[in-house]
């Protein structure tokens, strides 16, 4: 609706603003890397990743400050709103957004009124109010333990989720899982049978360049996965493959 495109320029640690055409309209930030809000022109990011966009907001994971920056595209202002700038070393289940260490979010996606990150270093996908009220970052998915095992959402092991979207009919997150070379899904709390579900994979370093059903299939270090609004077909970056497979979502093979 915007006529734009948002890229994450992340070797350069700026974001950009394109036209479909490919005319620059937009730099945000300096290309040093750095944390530092202000302005877009002297803002620094490192490392940014994963990004998502409400109007004329735009949400980064900012990977390498181990943060979750905000972006008034209007006004041209960037604002930390999640992490300290250090990485967490320990466990943490989450508190104060600006209080609590993070580790390596790698993706983001709006849901409702909350923002979902794909927090790769600590294999959990983790959830962030965007009603500025609570203003609390928590963990929603996955118990921290590093490996492929379904089950409830608590409880369920993933390894290093690295890409994250929100389901066609909005009621799960489907996420590529790239340790395990896996496409899986994790009903949203309070909807469906909280549980998390594999498509594709079979555990940590199982791997492939496999097209078919469940039962063969296999895919490379997936970074990122996409869902068509209408249809419900799944679009996978099979990174390490070189790569772009679609998953049938009903029949479960994957080409």
């Amino acid at each position: 609706a915007h006529n734009r495109l948002l890229i994450a320029d992340t070797n350069h640690n700026r974001l950009l603003v394109t036209s479909f055409d490919g005319a620059v309209q937009q730099v945000i930030g300096t290309g040093e890397a750095g944390l530092l809000d202000g302005r877009c022109a002297e803002a620094q990011f490192h490392h940014p990743q994963g990004l998502a966009v409400d109007g004329d907001t735009m949400y980064v994971a900012d990977t390498g400050n181990h943060t979750i920056r905000r972006v008034d595209l209007a006004n041209g202002v960037v604002t930390t709103i999640a992490g300290t700038g250090e990485l967490a070393r320990g466990y943490f289940s989450g508190g104060p957004a600006l209080e609590t260490p993070l580790r390596s979010p790698w993706d983001v996606t709006l849901a409702g009124e909350m923002l979902a990150i794909a927090m790769a270093g600590n294999h959990q996908l983790w959830q962030l109010p965007l009603d500025r009220v609570s203003n609390e970052i928590r963990r929603m998915i996955g118990s921290g333990h590093e490996g492929l095992r379904d089950g409830p959402i608590t409880g369920a092991w993933l390894a290093q989720p690295s890409g994250i979207t929100v389901w066609h009919d909005g009621s799960a997150l489907l996420f590529a899982d790239s340790e395990t070379s896996a496409i899986r899904t994790a009903d949203l709390p309070g909807l469906g049978d909280g549980t998390v579900t594999t498509f594709i994979g079979e555990d940590l370093f199982d791997f492939g360049d496999i097209d078919g059903g469940r039962d063969v299939a296999r895919l490379q270090h997936a970074l990122g996965v996409a869902v068509h609004p209408i249809s419900g077909m799944i679009y996978v970056a099979d990174t390490y493959n070189n790569c772009i497979k679609r998953l049938d979502p009903t029949t479960g093979r994957i080409e």
